[in-house]
């Protein structure tokens, strides 16, 4: 990750993510589909005019207000919980209104597999899209962020595949509104929580996350895993400690404090409690 102050584009840090030699993307498992960089723009005051990409990109508003052109075709309103696409078939005009800002989220990547979005989904390539915000988006956002940032290509293939998620149900979301019940809002729930391995979350934060009660959050966990809320989210730090343990240097104590525990020893006896044995043995002997 590269932080930056650029007063050209944001009065505040920006974040970007980047492949290793992101020129020529190190991921070989999916070659129809590789996330390239991403970046976090809080505050971008930046206006681009007749600006030419070599690579596809999609770019989420969270924040402020613009507007979005391609060619010579109307200028098109964004605002927060905004999406639009940039891409190597069009010129583009897009950025804040005059004296305003927006906050940015965007991802760039190539392969074949847009051509399938394009035949498949309802994705609108030369329209601004209303998504909506919802707070669960932002951790996965990080998410992909995290796994950019790792170097591993086994992380940026899941980077890959979380991107394509995403984007699925940013696109479907519009198209089917009101067509998703009770079960499917209890299944997103528990989803949103397996983006969470990153994060210091409690049940009360994440229940206000979606809006419902603690007692419900548990119920619904419990319901969809057969684990209590605390277990579970356990459970999916311990798989995903696992990972790091096999495929990078990092000290136990760097892995715990990754994964949101400020308690290394705790860390440790959790790890332990589920997998029979110690993050140092574990990786000693290649479990």
């Amino acid at each position: 990750m590269a932080i930056l102050s650029d007063p050209s584009i944001s009065a505040y840090p920006i974040r970007l993510y980047n492949q290793p030699g992101s020129d020529a993307p190190v991921s070989a498992r999916l070659p129809s589909l590789q996330l390239v960089n991403a970046g976090h723009l809080p505050g971008r005051t930046l206006q681009r005019r007749a600006a030419r990409f070599s690579r596809w990109a999609c770019v989420y508003i969270t924040g402020g207000s613009g507007y979005y052109q391609v060619d010579d075709g109307p200028l098109q309103p964004v605002e927060a919980g905004s999406l639009f696409w940039l891409h190597p078939e069009a010129v583009f005009h897009y950025g804040p209104w005059e004296g305003a800002y927006w906050d940015e989220y965007y991802f760039t990547f190539e392969g074949t597999r847009i051509h399938e979005w394009l035949a498949n989904w309802a994705l609108q390539p030369l329209a601004v899209t209303a998504v909506g915000l919802d707070e669960a988006r932002f951790g996965r956002m990080e998410l992909m962020f995290r796994l950019i940032d790792s170097g591993m290509r086994y992380n940026l293939d899941r980077a890959a595949l979380l991107l394509e998620q995403f984007v699925y149900e940013l696109v479907h979301q519009v198209t089917d509104e009101g067509v998703r019940g009770q079960g499917e809002r209890a299944h997103q729930i528990v989803e949103d929580l397996n983006y969470c391995i990153y994060e210091a979350i409690d049940a009360r934060g994440f229940a206000a996350r979606h809006h419902i009660s603690v007692s419900t959050l548990r119920r619904i966990v419990h319901a969809h895993t057969g684990y209590p809320f605390n277990e579970y989210l356990h459970r999916l730090k311990t798989a995903e400690a696992k990972s790091l343990l096999r495929g990078t240097s990092d000290s136990v104590k760097t892995i715990s404090g990754r994964l949101g525990y400020k308690d290394v020893y705790y860390f440790s006896r959790l790890f332990k409690k589920y997998t029979g044995v110690s993050p140092k043995f574990f990786r000693q002997f290649d479990y």
